[in-house]
């Protein structure tokens, strides 16, 4: 019975293909000032506020002793929609971490650890390595949902329901190159979307009772490796209730 349930939830999904972003509300609370990191917690070596924007950067001689994020403090990303800008440069990549979790205990490599879903930031337009897939950091899955796919994850693995959400030709359009890029994302219950200057890259479905995350912190990532800088602005949150 519990089979014909998912098969028959499958077959019920939506068809998706490049769909809009839904409208904005109008009660979106902004979560950065745009002045200080009042609310925010991660390695003042390494973040900072330049020209109202959250800056992270990693040198030679500052380099991140694993991958270290900047964590939001003052909620969790349960049911929620979250709004922001980013740019990054082209020599690594970074990240936006919902759902998380503040890893503390003897694993950790710095003190601003975060495992579970992150939403890709990269400076690329080539499939599969762009914006806006779902990575399972620090976890066993990885690439849970790639840019273009609607996903449903069962006990047994991943299920691709479509792969052409977006095609490589539009995405090349949508994604800005060394520029400010627009994202949303929306979670509600075990379903989340992403889309990048208005336009759907992603539908999931999280079907894993073992691996599900339902709640957890917000960041974003400085990643370890080659030197790189990262940026943020415009940070809008809703509570989704």
């Amino acid at each position: 019975m519990l089979r014909l349930l998912t098969v028959a939830f499958v077959l019920a999904l939506p068809c998706l293909a490049f769909a809009d972003a839904p409208p904005e509300p109008a009660d979106m609370k902004p979560i950065f000032n745009g002045k200080d990191l009042s609310g925010w917690d991660g390695d003042p070596t390494m973040w900072s506020v330049k020209d109202g924007v959250i800056h992270g950067q990693t040198t030679p001689e500052n380099a991140a002793k694993g991958n270290t994020f900047l964590i939001w403090k003052d909620g969790t990303t349960k049911d929620f929609e979250l709004r922001l800008s980013f740019r990054c440069n082209a020599d690594n990549n970074s990240g936006i971490q919902y759902r998380s979790k503040h890893i503390t205990d003897a694993s950790a490599k710095n003190a601003w650890v975060v495992r579970g879903y992150q939403h890709e930031i990269r400076n690329e337009n080539t499939f599969p390595n762009v914006s806006g897939f779902i990575y399972d950091e620090g976890g066993k899955r990885q690439r849970i949902c790639n840019v273009g796919e609607q996903v449903v994850w069962e006990p047994d693995g991943k299920k691709v329901i479509k792969s052409d959400l977006i095609s490589q030709e539009d995405f090349n359009k949508l994604m800005k190159i060394d520029d400010w890029n627009d994202v949303v994302i929306i979670a509600k219950g075990n379903h989340i979307q992403h889309f990048l200057n208005g336009k759907q890259l992603i539908d999931f479905t999280d079907n894993e009772p073992n691996l599900t995350l339902l709640d957890g912190i917000l960041a974003v990532q400085l990643h370890a490796g080659k030197p790189m800088w990262t940026e943020f602005k415009n940070i809008r949150f809703k509570e989704l209730k």
